[in-house]
């Protein structure tokens, strides 16, 4: 009895993903944004609808300089550049008519380096590899798929500061 349960839970779950509705899928890259520097990024709404709750996920890149000091004194030793991959992670809520391109999305989630670092290259911060991430953005998303676009504000936000910032996009809703 429980295995017929679970195998009528399964099919009936798996019927109701196959359903397709066009616009509710997206690929994307950005410069800026929670991807700090450059990321490219995958979307989707948790629903059969282009708008609501979603999530997104990537993996980018940003490059920054690391000071280096003598620890025993105030000696500089000039600095040195990183490269350092990115992982970006969000649930966001797309706003909008249903029979409109023009959205607006509202996110928040984390930001993962791989390596630690005062990105900003603040005196006197701590070095991490974890930002908290919000996005305000503008979403131009075609109804039926196709080219889409967003632009907004994103700030990264640490336990030390909250550091402003933006980000552009470019992609493909499917």
């Amino acid at each position: 009895m429980g295995l017929a349960f679970i195998s009528w839970g399964l099919v009936s779950f798996s019927q109701e993903t196959n359903k397709k509705i066009e616009g509710q899928t997206s690929f994307f890259v950005e410069g800026g944004g929670p991807g700090i520097m450059f990321s490219a990024n995958y979307d989707k709404r948790f629903h059969q609808s282009n708008l609501g709750v979603g999530g997104r996920i990537g993996i980018g890149f940003v490059t920054t300089y690391d000071d280096r000091y003598d620890s025993s004194g105030p000696y500089y030793y000039g600095s040195r550049q990183r490269s350092i991959i990115t992982f970006p992670v969000q649930v966001n809520y797309i706003f909008g008519k249903p029979n409109s391109p023009h959205t607006f999305e509202v996110g928040g989630g984390f930001t993962l380096l791989s390596k630690k670092t005062d990105l900003f290259n603040y005196y006197n911060r701590e070095k991490t590899n974890l930002f908290g991430t919000l996005s305000f953005m503008y979403r131009r998303q075609p109804l039926n798929g196709g080219f889409s676009w967003r632009i907004g504000f994103t700030p990264l936000i640490t336990n030390q500061y909250v550091q402003p910032s933006g980000g552009v996009s470019l992609g493909y809703n499917f």
